[in-house]
């Protein structure tokens, strides 16, 4: 065979080994010639090859005879052995669809990296109390725009393609769930770990060893934080002002951070209402725009915003109060949803005074439960209304759904939908019903409801973008505190929490030997990021700031932290900077897991979009 022949390898198609030490010379190979050639390939295999067409497009006559006579010329007790036949090698090595992709090893590490430190770095420019905002615009018709720093929002409104940055944006959400602060905080020590973890890698450090390194890390770290925490439960006047020192730390980075004491006694009052409950559904905040941000305030009662129909009582007392989810629009005939052949005028009257005569009945059974009070979730069209007024009931229409959940929970009613048996039906009470003004709206209070931690914050701005934000600040803030009710375990902030856990750890990776030495001062960097990044976002030197608090944190009872207003090292228990213990240990926990799960990744498969049916 000649040497470009031979250089020359068309598409396999059929690939047959032989156990033999000769060449084969068959009178069937050589009638073959036109279809096929053939080389000996080193050392005992014998591959056949297409030339054109392929084998598969010959007919069976020619191909089986062919495999009987490449058999036949074998030695005896030799076996023909098929290895991909009428398949290519692309074929062979391509098992996924076209549009489907995949990445392996180092590309799918870097990619994961990339992905997850580019989330953490979106977002980091909004911790701290010097921290900047985000403008959010929407792409649907209204183009809504949202003004915050809060990082769960942030990482919630994105579209994210890349895998391991939705492993940020998840755990950030359940941050925000289970302890309401510290979105931010969780994303960029993440962010920062993995930072670690690219140059660990880079110096051929395996992954399993990092994260074995992280994991030792992060229990060092937690053990550090155990030994210095705080507990004033025992005494009330203590615990309530470790509360409000809790509350305006988690404000100081928000909107609210100019009126801060102001919010944080809000927030502290309507949680101590709570009596350890987590339950925040009994706290309704109601965003009322006007006036500034100091005009906000607590309401001891359930506020609805709506307004009391005309001819109805504008005060009850001692009200019984019906929570309802029916249909009260039934006095008109539905012209649309029913089709009626009448042959005069009258008839369609007789028809409407049926329609009325049912809602009539209606109404009398509702009436006849005994209450004062309708609040129904549906419309109530102008017959009902009238007949409820001539009986001395205030009826209140169109309730939001959670409007009416939260009034049935304050009162202690539960939610109807059908009157025929009155002794089934749980009413709700309270002691006063009355109509009240906040700025230029007029809103229905409910006092005295049998829920006493009820209660409600009304918001007051200058627009709804800062209303909004002040929401969202003040959720987190509640949050946090409720959660601080159950464990009252309190720590410094202000880096301090950081500091400690990094120099524990420091020693810990002194202490260890191997590779794993390493990764745990990887971890103990990643940590110190999180001061370094608070004073950067306050316009200071982060690196002579942090070589200061490394300093002062191996003095015995340091207190000291970032004091980003006086742009200094300052003891934090002098400033009543205190942050939550169980908020710290979610950081950590949750982000050294993510960083554990993205570090596990060795390939990354993107599956092949779903085709659409041609139906056509």
């Amino acid at each position: 065979m000649a040497a470009k022949e031979r250089m020359t390898q068309p598409n396999i198609t059929v690939s047959l080994a032989f156990h033999f030490r000769c060449y084969i010379f068959s009178p069937l190979l050589q009638l073959t010639r036109s279809f096929f050639r053939f080389r000996l390939l080193p050392p005992l295999s014998l591959s056949v090859y297409s030339d054109g067409s392929g084998i598969s497009s010959l007919p069976p006559t020619v191909v089986l005879p062919l495999l009987r006579e490449c058999e036949e010329a074998c030695f005896c007790g030799i076996s023909v052995f098929w290895s991909g036949a009428l398949a290519s090698p692309m074929a062979i090595e391509r098992i996924f669809k076209d549009e489907a992709s995949e990445e392996k090893g180092e590309r799918a590490r870097m990619a994961s990296f990339v992905g997850a430190m580019a989330i953490a770095d979106l977002v980091k420019t909004t911790l701290g109390p010097k921290g900047m905002d985000k403008i959010l615009q929407s792409t649907g018709r209204g183009r809504e725009v949202t003004v915050t720093n809060d990082g769960a929002t942030i990482l919630k409104s994105l579209h994210i393609d890349n895998a391991a940055a939705k492993v940020l944006v998840d755990i950030s959400k359940v941050q925000d769930d289970e302890v309401g602060d510290g979105t931010t905080s969780v994303v960029v020590l993440a962010g920062e770990l993995l930072r670690e973890a690219e140059k660990l890698v880079a110096a051929k450090i395996h992954p399993m060893t990092i994260i074995s390194g992280y994991r030792m890390a992060a229990e060092c770290a937690r053990h550090a934080l155990l030994q210095k925490v705080v507990d004033n439960k025992e005494d009330a006047e203590t615990f309530r002002s470790d509360l409000t020192k809790i509350a305006m730390t988690t404000l100081s980075s928000k909107i609210l951070c100019q009126d801060k004491d102001h919010f944080a006694k809000l927030a502290v009052d309507a949680v101590m209402r709570l009596k350890g409950s987590t339950n925040l559904e009994s706290i309704q905040i109601i965003k009322k725009p006007g006036g500034s941000l100091k005009d906000s305030f607590l309401d001891d009662g359930f506020i609805l915003d709506k307004k009391i129909g005309i001819g109805q009582p504008k005060r009850i007392e001692n009200a019984n109060i019906l929570v309802a989810n029916t249909a009260m629009d039934t006095d008109k005939v539905k012209i649309y949803g029913a089709r009626v052949r009448v042959d005069s005028m009258s008839k369609v009257a007789e028809i409407e005074g049926a329609e009325k005569e049912k809602m009539r009945e209606k109404v009398q059974k509702i009436i006849s439960h005994g209450i004062n009070c309708f609040v129904n979730r549906q419309l109530i069209y102008n017959f009902p209304e009238e007949l409820f007024a001539d009986a001395g009931i205030l009826a209140i229409e169109h309730a939001d759904f959670d409007g009416i959940e939260r009034l049935a929970l304050v009162t202690g009613g539960e939610i109807a939908s059908t009157f025929d048996n009155p002794e089934t039906v749980k009413l709700g009470h309270c002691k006063l019903i009355e109509e009240i003004m906040i700025g230029e709206d007029k809103l229905i209070r409910f006092s005295g409801v049998q829920m006493g931690e009820a209660c409600t914050i009304v918001l007051r701005g200058a627009s709804h973008h800062v209303l909004d934000e002040a929401e969202r600040s003040l959720h987190d803030a509640l949050c946090v505190l409720s959660q601080t009710v159950n464990d009252s375990r309190v720590l410094f902030g202000g880096g301090w929490p950081e500091m400690i856990m990094a120099k524990e750890v420091d020693e810990l990776a002194h202490k260890t030997p191997g590779k794993k030495s390493h990764a745990i001062e990887a971890f103990s960097r990643a940590l110190l990021a999180i001061p370094t990044i608070i004073a950067d976002n306050a316009g200071l030197d982060s690196a002579e700031l942090v070589a200061q608090l490394r300093a002062e944190h191996h003095k015995e009872g340091c207190n000291a932290g970032i004091d980003v207003i006086s742009g200094s090292v300052g003891d934090m228990a002098e400033l009543g900077i205190s942050e939550a213990f169980k908020v710290k240990q979610a950081v950590l926990l949750s982000a050294t897991e993510a960083a554990e799960m993205i570090l596990r990744v060795d390939e990354i498969i993107t599956c092949a979009p779903r085709q659409r049916e041609n139906r056509m």
